[in-house]
């Protein structure tokens, strides 16, 4: 069979693209504002796609998969309205034709979902489980951010953003799982969504798939978390323990029922997705040492504060967080690290959130962490970003902040975007 995916270069799609080659069909796809990693993994994979939506290159499929970015007025949905093609949304083929039978063990969350996906992913591979996985990065053990297994588990980040223009339920709610994590719950993606409850009642119905012999894995005492399990309840649920992170000359440390944990992650929001990981491993039955085993190591997802230039006296990170929560647990763990050497944030606001002005004063204090910070004016904001930055902060080019932090010798410079931020990277080091 032939699909064609719209949208193919998203780290959702391009996972999907991945899995579909894997059972044998052939998969073409197209898409616009390609970059790495995902850009990378297709290539690699030899899954061909061309750069924007014109019906000429559009050929004939025998499905055609639409991404959540595309909406009425894209050339090739209309298209294919038009001539009545056969079209479905990623989420549900993915259901349909791969998950159903699986033991699904979902990862939910605002954030952290593809690093604690990625960490139980590892998990149940060093445990002889073979897992089949679907994660919205690339996972440095595997190379990969999906595969297909003969396995009978099946671990997926789990999304609760729309699944596409003609399915406005949140993409998660698809998936079925048995073991499902729910990391955090705060309110984003202010594109769709009025309001954290907006938000919560999406996660009421998922939680309403979860079977009476599955389990739903939460931190204690998260009030939207807690007000959504209030909502109905019919499964198992587990409260994480509190556990006390060390951080050590290499990274950090924590206990979890007798064992250790002790990697190179930094930062409470890691220990938290650690937790997960380990619980909902041992949910399909793999003893707490033996996953603490694995995750000591673990090599790590590309874009979380991931080492793109290192030098004697200057590292540069990229990290893919956009919601002011993990940029602030981004920097504090960095910040326990490195002591009083100098912390650049450099910072991409991408997300429709984060344009939007939602989190203002929130963002503030996210960055307060940070000795330096640089921002690239957003364009088409909805509010004021000059009430609250210094104009000494803000920028309106990516060649402007390079020509900035061209002139820094020492320190520790974090990039901080979801998106490709106009290639800061090669330009920034050629610079440095």
């Amino acid at each position: 069979m032939h699909l064609h995916i719209l949208g193919i270069a998203g780290t959702f799609m391009g996972s999907l693209a991945l899995i579909a080659k894997q059972l044998g069909h052939t998969v073409t796809g197209q898409d616009q504002g390609v970059y790495p990693p995902m850009s990378t993994q297709l290539d690699e994979q030899n899954i061909s796609y061309t750069h924007g939506y014109q019906v000429a290159d559009m050929p004939k499929a025998d499905i055609y998969i639409i991404g959540n970015a595309l909406s009425r007025g894209n050339d090739c949905v209309e298209e294919i309205l038009t001539k009545q093609y056969a079209y479905t949304s990623g989420a549900q083929w993915l259901s349909e034709n791969v998950l159903r039978n699986q033991w699904v063990l979902a990862v939910s969350g605002t954030h952290g979902k593809t690093t604690t996906a990625s960490m139980l992913a590892c998990i149940l591979e060093f445990s002889g489980y073979n897992p089949s996985f679907l994660i919205g990065g690339v996972v440095e053990d595997f190379g990969v951010s999906s595969r297909l297994s003969d396995s009978n588990f099946f671990v997926i980040e789990a999304d609760e953003y729309d699944t596409a223009f003609f399915d406005k339920r949140s993409k998660f709610v698809h998936y079925h799982p048995k073991t499902l994590v729910i990391n955090n719950l705060e309110f984003d993606h202010g594109d769709i969504f009025d309001s954290l409850k907006d938000i919560q009642k999406q996660f009421h119905h998922l939680i309403r798939t979860v079977p009476n012999d599955g389990l739903i894995i939460h931190p204690a005492n998260h009030q939207a978390i807690d007000d959504v399990l209030k909502q109905g309840l019919w499964s198992h649920e587990q409260a994480l323990p509190a556990q006390q992170l060390t951080t050590t000359k290499t990274g950090s440390s924590f206990d979890v029922q007798g064992a250790s944990v002790d990697w190179h992650l930094l930062g409470e929001h890691n220990m938290q997705n650690g937790l997960s990981a380990i619980y909902a491993a041992h949910h399909v039955g793999i003893p707490f040492a033996l996953a603490c085993e694995a995750l000591n190591q673990f090599k790590g997802v590309k874009r979380r504060l991931e080492i793109k230039h290192q030098t004697d006296h200057l590292t540069l990170y990229d990290d893919f967080a956009h919601h002011p929560s993990a940029i602030q647990t981004t920097l504090k763990g960095l910040r326990a690290k490195v002591g009083n050497e100098p912390i650049v944030a450099i910072l991409e606001l991408r997300s429709n959130t984060m344009k939007s002005g939602v989190h203002q004063q929130s963002l503030v204090d996210a960055l307060t962490v940070a000795d330096q910070v640089l921002i690239l004016r957003p364009a088409n904001q909805d509010w004021n970003i000059e009430a609250l930055f210094d104009q000494s902060v803000l920028f309106n080019s990516v060649d402007e902040i390079v020509q900035t932090l061209s002139h820094i010798q020492k320190g520790h410079l974090v990039v901080m975007s979801n998106g490709s931020f106009d290639d800061i990277f090669n330009k920034l080091i050629k610079r440095l």
